[in-house]
């Protein structure tokens, strides 16, 4: 029996131990193995495009790092709580608690990853980091989250920062309101 077929089937059954999917990546080494690089993506479980972006930002690569770093860049809602995170992991049926999500989650913010963005109220969320600036419009009743970009308050606020100045290395912008469905 070729060594494929017994790593797959151990993958699948076991993906929750982070030893056996270290073990299976140090027998194959940092170069992708054609078969696991493809496996059943149906059920979720290519590592391949996760792999290197962890390995980048210097992290190892563990199946709920890869579960979580899916979850975030495949979400219709850019910005997820760690517990929308930890809610699509429990709907997926896939075994990783709420402290592993917080602790994953900091660690990709502390290696670039994702931003952290603290709205009023408490409210936290996460995002893929990307290398285009936006601001936010926040729901203050539903904690909706809404992107936007607009030149001219972006001119404006560079003109603000030189009238007083100042040198601009990075700014944020939150317009807190109501939602058209919270405003009903």
């Amino acid at each position: 029996m070729p060594i494929e077929a017994g790593i797959i089937p151990e993958l699948r059954a076991n993906w929750q131990s982070e030893k056996n999917v270290t073990k299976i990546a140090r027998a194959w080494g940092s170069a992708p193995h054609p078969v696991l690089s493809h496996i059943d993506h149906k059920q979720g479980y290519t590592m391949s495009g996760e792999n290197q972006e962890l390995r980048k930002a210097g992290l190892k690569v563990t199946l709920p790092r890869v579960k979580i770093m899916q979850i975030l860049e495949n979400a219709v809602d850019r910005h997820l709580s760690a517990e929308d995170v930890y809610k699509s992991l429990r709907d997926a049926d896939e075994d990783v608690g709420l402290a592993t999500v917080y602790r994953v989650l900091t660690q990709f913010e502390s290696a670039g990853l994702v931003m952290r963005h603290h709205f009023e109220g408490g409210h936290s969320v996460f995002e893929m980091n990307s290398e285009t600036h936006h601001d936010h419009i926040v729901c203050t009743k539903c904690g909706i989250v809404q992107e936007f970009i607009d030149e001219i308050i972006e001119q404006r606020q560079l003109a603000a920062a030189k009238a007083h100045g100042f040198t601009v290395s990075d700014h944020s912008l939150n317009i807190y309101g109501l939602c058209q469905n919270c405003q009903v």
